[in-house]
C-alpha cells in the first residue's frame, strides 16, 4: 500500500495537483485523442489499469492519495506528450523508485507540497479544548479492496486481474507467452486485428 502523508489529498484534491504540477513544460500528449489533465475518472481507469498505486487509505468512503500517486500521474502525463501509448508508460514506469518517478515527472516542490489545513485557527482551538483528549478516536477505516490490474498482452487485448503483489518485467512476458495461442485464435476469429492490422490508438 502506498504510504500517506500527513496531509492527504481526495481524488478532486489530486487531479488539481496534477493540473499544477502540469502547468508549467507541459503541451499536452501529441495526437490530441489524450486528456491533457487527467479527471477524477480517468485517475480511477489508470488505476484500474494498475499505471497508478491503489488509494493509500480511506476515510468512510473517500478515497484517499499521497505524494507518490501525483508523482505517477505526472509522469504518465509527461511520457504521453511524448507520443508513447498506456502501454509503454505501463512498462516505463513499472516497479520506479519515487526518485525515478521525480526524474520523469519533473515535479517542483511547490506542486508536490502538502496543502496547509483548511482552518488554522480551527485547529489550534481543538488542540486547546479539554473535551478533545477526552474523545476517543474513530476507528481506523478498513483496508481497501484490492484493485484489479491491466496487464496488456497485445495492442488490443488487455488481462485484468486482482494480483498477490504487483506483476513485474518477468511476470509480462511469461504472461504474453502463455496467451500467444489465444492470441491467434482471437485473431482468427477476428475478434481482433492481427498483428499487420494493428492501427494506432
Amino acid at each position: 500500500m502506498t504510504a500517506i502523508s500527513a496531509h492527504p489529498w481526495t481524488l478532486d484534491e489530486l487531479s488539481a495537483r496534477v493540473a499544477l504540477a502540469l502547468a508549467v513544460d507541459y503541451d499536452g500528449a501529441p495526437n490530441g485523442r489524450v486528456r491533457d489533465v487527467p479527471d477524477p475518472r480517468t485517475i480511477r481507469y489508470y488505476t484500474t489499469l494498475g499505471l497508478l498505486d491503489r488509494p493509500g487509505e480511506l476515510r468512510g468512503r473517500t478515497a484517499l492519495y499521497g505524494r507518490r500517486h501525483l508523482l505517477q500521474l505526472v509522469a504518465i502525463k509527461r511520457l504521453q506528450s511524448q507520443g508513447q501509448t498506456l502501454q509503454q508508460v505501463q512498462e516505463r514506469l513499472l516497479g520506479l523508485t519515487d526518485r525515478d518517478l521525480e526524474r520523469i515527472a519533473r515535479l517542483s516542490e511547490e506542486s508536490g507540497s502538502p496543502p496547509p489545513p483548511t482552518s488554522p485557527a480551527a485547529s489550534s482551538r481543538t488542540a486547546r479544548d479539554p473535551a478533545f483528549w477526552k474523545t476517543a478516536p474513530p476507528p481506523a477505516a478498513p483496508e481497501a479492496p484490492p484493485l484489479p490490474q491491466g496487464i496488456p498482452l497485445s495492442d488490443n487485448v488487455l488481462l485484468l486481474l486482482t494480483p498477490a503483489r504487483p506483476a513485474d518485467e518477468a511476470d509480462l512476458q511469461a504472461l504474453r507467452a502463455a496467451a500467444a495461442p489465444l492470441l491467434k485464435l482471437l485473431a482468427r476469429r477476428r475478434l481482433i486485428h492481427a498483428p499487420h492490422e494493428r492501427t494506432d490508438p
